[in-house]
């Protein structure tokens, strides 16, 4: 079996759906020409991307909103900060600078784009163990 992303005109994932092995295979061997000829017979829509559920090719699995990047032959999710940067290898969406690691808690603010520290909260005795 073999998963399939569905694009609109502008290569936006509206659908996932899934095609046998009976329906794409050709001399034992996977064929996304053949599955997308079987899709477009079945549906009569035309633009029609593999995607890999493990990631395999195409960097990411395509997910309904995400978008296929034919540049980059990758599925891209949704930007959803401002503030994040595409990592080319991944096709992920990053902070645009890395977390400190000098074992404080952090959190993301958009708003100063930057990592602030966790407030430690007032007035709360630290249990020391023994």
């Amino acid at each position: 079996m073999a998963h399939f992303a569905k694009l609109d005109e502008n290569n936006v994932v509206t659908d996932v759906v899934v095609v046998s092995n009976t329906d794409l295979i050709v001399n034992g061997v996977e064929s996304e020409a053949k599955g997308i000829e079987f899709l477009v017979s079945l549906t009569g829509h035309t633009n029609w991307k593999q995607t890999s559920y493990n990631s395999n090719f195409r960097k990411n699995y395509a997910s309904i909103g995400s978008t296929y990047d034919a540049q980059r032959d990758a599925f891209i999710a949704p930007k959803t900060l401002a503030s994040w940067v595409l990592n080319e290898d991944t096709c992920q969406w990053e902070y645009c600078k890395p977390c400190p690691t000098d074992g404080r808690q952090y959190y993301w603010n958009e708003v100063s784009v930057d990592w602030l520290e966790v407030p430690k909260p007032k007035g709360v005795t630290p249990v020391v163990t023994l």
